[in-house]
């Protein structure tokens, strides 16, 4: 992927998005929703289908859950 602008231009259709299954799958709480794209990862709002959306290159989710798995404080 040569820039970001890639990865936000792809087309998200709506079967793409899943929840985590810690938060009860389809039918949990609020939780964030990911959708594995083409070289990387879009992240919404579960209870906000249409609001914004973040994306992270491949890089960058590698990096991301690496640090969530470590237990990495400066995450947040």
């Amino acid at each position: 992927m040569r820039d970001k602008t890639e990865l936000m231009n792809q087309t998200i259709p709506a079967s793409a998005w899943n929840k985590s299954k810690r938060s009860g799958g389809g039918s949990g709480g609020d939780c964030v929703e990911v959708a594995k794209l083409q070289g990387g990862r879009a992240v919404r709002d579960s209870t906000n289908p249409d609001g914004p959306v973040l994306f992270f290159t491949d890089a960058e989710w590698t990096a991301f859950t690496g640090g969530v798995q470590d237990g990495d404080d400066n995450l947040l």
